[in-house]
């Protein structure tokens, strides 16, 4: 970790804000807190930091605002919310919006610091190979986080592109969830996240690619095994 790497908080709870505060100056980074949506979006733009933690619930523009925005003017900065919404369908807005994790309140020390730790590593690694995938109807461009299906013009987060690109490369076999979040996320000790993370995100990217979501013919499931993409359809 480079010791002048900044976090930018965005949370009104202040016993939460000053516990996350001491917790991240005292692993090394240096910290800004925001209290509210529009500051931190302000501040979230300045192109300072190198990680947002993100509450939802915020007076003025909430969470989910605010990670939108940012990702209107940014798809690179790495956002991880912070929420006491824990629901499915939280989650998944969360991740729509272009948030890179979704940690659950309350969360253990070691898990959150774990989470930094591997999506700030993560951010920093950039994609390679050729940056485009081809198979049947759809096109991906990796680098411009864009697409189409068809005539259908398509719109990716970073972290679905990064999925796409691990998934492309390995296409010769089935990767399993373990191995997403080992090499897509970061984590060190990937058996032991408990996360959905990565299921939410196929799901979403199914959407996106599939012609038919609900019968993926390139994105499969092998069970037991994991996702693979599947260049002929199954």
């Amino acid at each position: 970790m480079a010791p002048q790497t900044e976090i930018l908080i965005v949370e009104d709870e202040m016993a939460i804000a000053e516990g996350l505060i001491d917790l991240c100056e005292m692993n090394g980074y240096k910290v800004k807190h925001a209290a509210d949506g529009e500051t931190g979006l302000a501040e979230a733009l300045t192109g300072k930091y190198s990680l947002v933690l993100l509450d939802l619930m915020l007076p003025g523009l909430d969470g989910f605002t605010v990670c939108d925005r940012i990702r209107e003017k940014d798809k690179n900065l790495p956002i991880i919310i912070l929420s006491a919404k824990n629901s499915d369908e939280d989650i998944i807005n969360g991740l729509k919006y272009g948030a890179d994790d979704y940690v659950a309140k309350p969360f253990s020390v070691p898990m959150l610091l774990a989470r930094i730790s591997a999506v700030l590593r993560r951010s920093r690694q950039t994609l390679e190979g050729d940056g485009k995938l081809v198979a049947g109807n759809l096109r991906v461009n990796f680098r411009e986080y864009a697409g189409v299906r068809g005539t259908e013009p398509l719109q990716f987060t970073r972290k679905e592109v990064e999925i796409l690109e691990y998934l492309w490369k390995n296409r010769d076999r089935a990767v399993s969830r373990a191995e997403l979040l080992r090499e897509v996320w970061g984590y060190e000790n990937a058996e032991s996240v408990d996360t959905r993370t990565v299921d939410i995100h196929i799901t979403k990217l199914r959407k996106k690619i599939e012609d038919e979501p609900s019968h993926p013919q390139l994105l499969v499931t092998f069970r037991g095994e994991g996702y693979q993409f599947c260049t002929t359809p199954e």
